[in-house]
């Protein structure tokens, strides 16, 4: 798997911004906004390309510090801006967005967005589940489990990891599956499962030091967690598992109706 380029080895796009609308009534944080988006988003400033300074931006556009410095807030908050102490900002990937409304993997929702998706495996095994788990899955007492452990990366940025637990007697020789791509696809092909629904819980955690490690991000950076437990037909749990992303790089959408 191809990773980008640090952000010491890109150097500075070849070409400038292109001129403020002065006569606009948009506001000139704004433009820039929209600008360096559409930069980011039609790959022109490919992900991990670095750019311009706050001052560089300023002197190019004739405008003041304050007023590149709101721009890049924006930037930031929607992931497309990536702004280290002491280091040059790069363009970022943008949040990946979850739509909770249907029930589909890691890899089924971003390649339905468009995005390149890749896993990492990091580990596979056969093991007596904690008590959370059994529980979560309604197994009986010494019933063993398949514990999957993955690194997930969208356009090649590291976005998140899993922790998946499978009941072992729903799912023989598991192992020697491709869990690289879609779990789902395997568990509905190789073992011919109905997914049906999910239950999720989702929180805010500040990442410990195995996750930051994983993730690269600094110790205690925001995480986005995500607990599923998916059912099969007859309302059987199957899957039992635990998700961290990285908060600058992932968000939720949820659509809400009103009952009448």
């Amino acid at each position: 798997m191809t990773q980008p380029l640090s952000n010491d080895d890109m150097p500075l796009p070849s070409f400038s911004l292109e001129p403020l609308n002065r006569s606009s009534f948009v506001p000139y944080y704004r433009q820039i906004v929209d600008q360096i988006r559409r930069l980011i988003q039609s790959s022109r400033v490919p992900i991990g390309q670095s750019l311009w300074s706050e001052g560089d931006v300023a002197k190019q556009l004739g405008v003041s510090k304050m007023t590149v410095r709101q721009a890049f807030h924006v930037l930031r908050a929607e992931g497309l801006l990536v702004v280290e102490k002491g280091k040059v900002p790069r363009a970022g990937l943008g949040h990946v967005v979850k739509n909770f409304q249907e029930l589909r993997g890691f890899t089924e929702e971003m390649e339905r967005r468009g995005v390149s998706v890749s896993t990492r495996l990091l580990g596979m095994s056969l093991i007596l589940p904690d008590a959370e788990t059994t529980r979560a899955l309604g197994l009986p007492t010494a019933e063993q489990v398949y514990r999957i452990r993955r690194l997930r990366f969208a356009d090649n940025q590291i976005v998140g990891v899993e922790k998946t637990f499978l009941p072992a007697y729903l799912f023989p020789k598991l192992a020697e599956q491709d869990l690289g791509h879609s779990l789902y696809h395997v568990l509905e092909t190789a073992y011919g499962v109905n997914l049906e629904y999910s239950e999720e819980v989702l929180e805010a955690v500040a990442a410990g030091s195995e996750e930051a490690r994983l993730l690269k991000v600094k110790r205690g950076s925001p995480l986005f967690s995500m607990r599923r437990k998916v059912y099969s037909s007859g309302n059987q749990p199957i899957e039992w598992t635990h998700s961290l992303f990285r908060g600058d790089r992932y968000s939720a959408r949820i659509i809400s109706h009103r009952k009448k």
